[in-house]
């Protein structure tokens, strides 16, 4: 009988061990830098939103907040990457419309976009509806008319098959009935310096990217797809001023842990994300950037991932039904 108790009280006492130590990492957490997967280049609207964040996570979380820049396939192959990292809270990425949503409808991919666990929602830019600068049509009705009359010629550039560019492109001519041919590119950058050279005609590009064209006068901006103007080009009308209602497009930016991650260490870097939006310093560069950050009560977790999958119930049935393929 005595031999029995020592077993069993042998056997709670392991049985308990994985659970302390559990708690005395999640107390712990971190105790060295902390990653943040980037799924495009460096200098892009994603990477500098990330060195943004990281600037003041350090100093929250008291380490090191370093960036990976992962590029290829539209971040696929980041958030493979992503998917397969440790679920510790070391690794984290950050992503957006795009890559948390739009993927999944248009690549086979080996893990699911929706299957992360959200940190916070962090930001969100509309599209501006651009074109080059020599283009005939004033205003964005003259340019639905224009489209509809030479869409056997008329182009607009994209970043690529299934991106946001193109999805935005699809849903504009869904709304419109107007036609027009799609000329990928390797990235938003050589799609937009073709614009200006007005080797394409049209694009729908992030706010926040192709704005400084725009006030220079290198390109026309003929809406942006958001309900209210943006506060830093106040200029630009809205697509229900500028005749059509409806075409919304925002391009939100959300940070998340690899699935399974704990909820204690989620917390934890939540947290730190939120503070860092918080700051006024944070809130300026944002703005100057195009990108509007959420209020506190729609920035974390349970907040992300409602947005998240109102998203993909919305654009996924667009992909699939233009049949959007990667190329």
């Amino acid at each position: 009988m005595i031999a029995r108790r020592s077993f069993l009280q042998l056997a709670l006492g392991a049985a308990t061990l994985p659970l302390a130590a559990f708690g005395a990492r999640a107390e712990s957490f971190p105790s060295r830098p902390v990653t943040i997967i980037v799924p495009f280049a460096a200098g892009g609207p994603t990477d500098v939103l990330a060195r943004i964040i990281a600037e003041y996570m350090r100093g929250t979380l008291g380490h090191p907040v370093v960036i990976e820049n992962i590029t290829g396939a539209s971040g696929t192959v980041a958030g493979l990457r992503a998917s397969r990292a440790a679920p510790d809270g070391y690794t984290i990425t950050i992503g957006h419309w795009g890559t948390h949503c739009l993927n999944g409808a248009t690549y086979q991919l080996q893990y699911d976009v929706r299957e992360f666990e959200p940190l916070a929602l962090i930001a969100s830019g509309p599209q501006l509806v651009i074109g080059r600068p020599d283009l005939p049509a004033k205003d964005l009705k003259e340019l639905i008319g224009w489209l509809k009359a030479n869409g056997d010629k008329a182009t607009a550039g994209t970043a690529g098959p299934g991106t946001g560019a193109h999805v935005a492109g699809v849903f504009f001519q869904q709304l419109t009935q107007a036609n027009f041919s799609f000329v990928p590119y390797r990235g938003a950058g050589p799609a937009l310096n073709d614009l200006m050279a007005s080797h394409i005609d049209i694009m729908f590009d992030q706010a926040s990217n192709s704005l400084p064209q725009v006030k220079s006068g290198t390109v026309k901006a003929y809406a942006v797809t958001a309900p209210s103007r943006l506060a830093t080009a106040p200029e630009i009308p809205t697509v229900d001023e500028a005749g059509l209602p409806g075409l919304y497009i925002a391009y939100w930016h959300g940070i998340w842990a690899p699935k399974g991650t704990p909820a204690e260490i989620v917390a934890v870097l939540s947290k730190a994300v939120m503070a860092a939006l918080a700051d006024p310093a944070v809130g300026k560069r944002f703005a100057e950037l195009g990108q509007e950050i959420p209020p506190p009560d729609k920035q974390g977790p349970a907040a992300l991932r409602s947005h998240q999958a109102a998203e993909v119930e919305k654009w996924w049935p667009i992909v699939k039904s233009a049949n959007i393929k990667p190329e």
